[in-house]
């Protein structure tokens, strides 16, 4: 069976997604779960794009060993440079360039003749060489460029150094069959290309993205890029556990594979959605809540008589245990921290220790704990980064009824370590915490999206709020969890005020260094 590797790039095209805002400590722990996912390469970043987006990348190849890490670099040196400076650390210092190789995109964006855009990919390539033994070269919007143009450039980067040559679909308008043609006319036409791996990179705009890619494949591609949940600009890019599994379920037909560990898929799902804030679609292919249930009469008897009558992928193969241990308020220290292990984190004696609090709270609450709030409770820990003065949730109380204007009161401790109190109304108690909130906090507020969603199941299940908003003027992302959902809005709120103080205090110190 051919070898297909995979190139994760979750934390770079999947943070692109409108609303996602990662911190450094929070791409670290995505980046070690694709490690254990198997990923063969972990795009980390943009180094050049920011300085949050350098360190992030730095940080996560001085860590991550079992995978590649590569980072995305405009064809010109200072990004490169930016590049080795990030990536240098790593095990096998690999790096992503790209350019625009389509009519549209030359005439447009670039300004740049045919000829242009050549020797830029030359001369690029030729630099990176010098410290990256792994070059990656993208033709950005491959699909849409000329063909016989498409062999011109991939011939000259080919000659220059490039060890992969990425065809993607930058606007998803591929259809497979015209995809899977792209890469046998390469292969066909293009001295030299079995040097080098092909790569195919996928938009989903017309909900095709794991088809084009599996043509692709068909076709020559000997990697296959994409992202966790198909998170992704717009539609979003190939989701990868919808690729590896389908190549895994319908290994009859296909002959070539991954090396996935299928079983850390629900994991590194679940965990994704998390820290991203983006909620998996209950229809969502292999991971969604849906994916398993069975709630026509005609399905449940056929599963009952025989599960294979209505279900071609089991819960067990990606990881989604049928039979959940729970723990609960008698259970002692060492389960718990037994159970951190066998759920796969790494935690200090300390922040076990803070872990335990937290689960001792709410086990007080809650009759049983499931996976699923373990797993909140065990991520919030492993997150957590150094601790600076930051606003703090003390209280709030929302006063509301039929006839009444909700009200709400909160108590917050200022960074500066006084204590806040103010109250406000809203047309809803949601609106009446926020308008609180914003009288509170030191500076303008905007907010643009605000979501609840129920952890696990059951009606004292936990509630995770996730808030989308600008402050002063900047994107920023909060999320929290509360088993009131009230609670757990004003916490989010907050966090998102929080991360985007943390992320200011530290763009003014790297000044000052």
């Amino acid at each position: 069976m051919r070898k297909i590797d995979v190139f994760d790039t979750t934390l770079r095209d999947g943070e692109q997604s409108a609303g996602i805002n990662l911190n450094t400590a929070e791409k670290l722990e995505i980046a070690r779960q694709l490690e254990r996912f198997n990923a063969d390469v972990i795009e980390a970043g943009f180094p050049a794009s920011s300085q949050g987006d350098f360190e992030a990348v730095k940080k996560i190849a001085q860590t991550v060993k079992g995978s590649i890490v590569t980072g995305l670099a405009r064809s010109i040196k200072s990004d490169i440079d930016t590049s080795w400076e990030a990536l240098k650390y790593g095990e096998q210092p690999h790096i992503h360039i790209f350019l625009a190789t389509s009519p549209i995109h030359m005439t447009h964006k670039l300004k740049k003749t045919p000829d242009q855009v050549v020797d830029i990919a030359v001369e690029s390539v030729k630099y990176a060489k010098k410290n990256f033994p792994l070059v990656q070269w993208s033709a950005e919007d491959a699909f849409r460029s000329d063909p016989d143009f498409l062999v011109r450039v991939v011939k000259e980067v080919i000659k220059a150094g490039a060890t992969t040559i990425n065809l993607p679909d930058t606007v998803g308008y591929a259809t497979p069959s015209e995809y899977g043609a792209m890469f046998r006319h390469l292969k066909e036409n293009v001295p030299g290309i079995d040097r080098v791996k092909l790569s195919a990179h996928c938009h989903n705009d017309l909900g095709m993205a794991v088809a084009n890619t599996i043509a692709a494949i068909e076709n020559g591609a000997d990697q296959v890029e994409g992202t966790i949940n198909g998170l992704g600009e717009r539609a979003g890019n190939a989701a990868l556990e919808e690729l590896a599994v389908a190549l895994h379920i319908r290994k009859d037909k296909f002959t070539f594979g991954t090396d996935v560990k299928l079983d850390e898929i629900k994991r590194t799902s679940q965990l994704v959605s998390q820290l991203t804030g983006m909620a998996i679609q209950a229809n969502k292919a292999v991971v969604g809540k849906n994916a398993f249930a069975h709630e026509s009469g005609i399905h449940q008897d056929g599963m009952l008589k025989e599960r294979t009558t209505y279900e071609i992928i089991t819960p067990e193969l990606i990881g989604e245990n049928s039979t959940q241990i729970v723990l609960g308020k008698h259970s002692g220290r060492h389960a718990f921290k037994d159970k951190a292990i066998a759920l796969g984190f790494e935690l200090s004696d300390e922040k076990i220790t803070e872990a335990f609090k937290a689960f001792k709270a709410l086990a007080d609450k809650k009759k049983e704990i499931s996976e699923d709030d373990l797993y909140v409770l065990l991520t919030d820990q492993q997150i957590q980064e150094e601790e600076v003065p930051v606003y703090e949730l003390k209280s709030v109380q929302v006063q509301y009824g039929n006839g009444s204007i909700p009200t709400a009161s909160v108590s917050v401790i200022s960074p500066d370590g006084d204590l806040l109190q103010e109250a406000s109304t809203g047309s809803g108690s949601v609106e009446a915490i926020c308008n609180t909130l914003e009288r509170l906090v030191q500076g303008k507020v905007h907010l643009l999206d605000y979501r609840v969603t129920s952890i696990g199941k059951g009606r004292d299940a936990l509630g995770e709020a996730v808030v989308n908003m600008t402050y002063n003027g900047k994107s920023t992302t909060g999320r929290d969890v509360a088993q009131d959902v009230l609670e757990a809005s004003a916490k989010a709120y907050l966090n998102a005020i929080n991360r985007q103080l943390v992320n200011e205090r530290k763009r003014s110190y790297a000044k000052t260094v």
